[in-house]
């Protein structure tokens, strides 16, 4: 009785192993024939290229051997040079050092053992313009030193001349005799350049020689009064690339490693601010300097204020203002410098600048530009709301003696 249940048993046991094997001789055989059955792909058009391409993660181009970095720092970076200067300054030793209070407690000889004398040294960053060996940097970094030093990359240094300064726009040019054979950077179009583009400072920020740093352009045309520099006229480009001391003077490159600007500023109450003077404006600046040696500025002598009809109404409410202003767009005259071009034509501090030669103007900022770019002895012709009454009057430009 039992054979016949044990056959059965062996029966159906057979036929599960065989669906199972079966099972897996279909699903193996699928896996082999699948791949063999599919058609290859069409080929590609340059439109398909590309939707490929934008699907892929923004990081994927840096990725590889080199990345475009180091192609634009290769392409420039033998021509970023690092500038040290030495300065000697003169100490006048205190006059009660000779008093006889302290002559009885320190010695006679105190006084002579007193430094009057004092080496202060200098680090900036700077790059070549053309073989001749001409050098761009900025002016406070070569600004009244008595030895200029040049290094190359390669370790060779050469004493600079220091052919022009412009103080204005913090720029100067510095020459170098090292034969025809210098490395050039070369030079982009800051005209091109657009809010978000990769900004790359290269330079000797801190001591720390051929040092690179990469961020995006922040912001375009920040002015220099916006960046808390009062005595310059300037638009600077706004970069979070990492700029700290010694990078003064270093070129600011585009992803191509075109030098679109020179690092100049930093705001010590900010991190991750920087600005660069844009490499148009150093252009024009740097050819007047080989020239000329100085650049000449025409100016008003005016300090002045943006006036907008929110702020002079906030002026006129308070009890205490000492004068009521025009509610107007324009610009207001908060003080008019003696013997300038201003008080020679009757401009009077609260006056409020209206349009200089028929063109409306609504902040300092457009009337400082309006001015650089006019003609040392250009006569203006400035309409100003004085109270209640507008006036015209003209105004001869004459030359920026004095940056400060």
């Amino acid at each position: 009785m039992r054979f016949p249940k044990l056959s059965r048993s062996i029966r159906k046991l057979s036929s599960h192993v065989l669906a199972i094997a079966l099972g897996v001789v279909l699903t193996v055989s699928t896996l082999q024939v699948l791949p063999s059955q599919a058609e290859p792909a069409p080929p590609m058009t340059a439109g398909d290229t590309s939707k490929v391409i934008a699907r892929q993660s923004p990081a994927t181009p840096a990725i590889g051997s080199t990345s475009f970095v180091t192609a634009a720092v290769n392409r420039v970076g033998t021509a970023v040079v690092r500038i040290d200067t030495e300065r000697t300054i003169t100490r006048r030793v205190d006059p009660s050092f000779e008093d006889p209070f302290f002559r009885r407690f320190f010695g006679d000889g105190f006084s002579q053992q007193m430094p009057s004398e004092q080496q202060l040294r200098g680090l900036g960053s700077g790059f070549i313009l053309d073989k001749s060996g001409l050098v761009l940097t900025n002016a406070h970094v070569v600004d009244k030193a008595d030895k200029v030093t040049v290094r190359l990359k390669d370790g060779r240094t050469f004493e600079g001349k220091v052919q022009g300064i412009d103080e204005v726009t913090d720029l100067a040019v510095v020459k170098i005799n090292a034969g025809n054979d210098l490395p050039v950077a070369p030079l982009g179009s800051s005209n091109n350049v657009q809010v978000g583009d990769w900004a790359i400072a290269v330079g000797n920020p801190l001591g720390f020689d051929n040092t690179v740093t990469l961020g995006i352009v922040s912001t375009l045309k920040r002015s220099s009064a916006q960046v808390g520099i009062s005595d310059k006229r300037l638009d600077f480009i706004q970069t979070d690339a990492a700029i700290n001391p010694g990078n003064s003077g270093g070129p600011l490159l585009n992803g191509q490693g075109e030098v679109i600007g020179i690092n100049t500023a930093i705001r010590p109450d900010a991190m991750g601010i920087g600005f660069a003077i844009p490499i148009d404006k150093a252009k024009a600046i740097a050819a007047q300097l080989q020239r000329d040696g100085k650049v000449a500025h025409p100016y008003l002598g005016v300090q002045m204020l943006t006036l907008t009809p929110e702020l002079a109404k906030e002026n006129n409410t308070d009890p205490n203002s000492p004068i009521q202003i025009p509610e107007v767009n324009g610009v207001f005259v908060m003080r008019v410098v003696p013997n300038s071009p201003a008080a020679s034509a009757g401009i009077r501090r609260g006056d409020v600048i209206l349009q200089v030669d028929g063109k409306a103007i609504t902040s300092a900022e457009q009337l400082q530009n309006f001015v650089e770019d006019s003609r040392l002895g250009q006569i203006l012709q400035v309409k100003v709301q004085r109270g209640n009454q507008t006036q015209q009057l003209s105004v001869r430009t004459a030359e920026l003696q004095n940056a400060s």
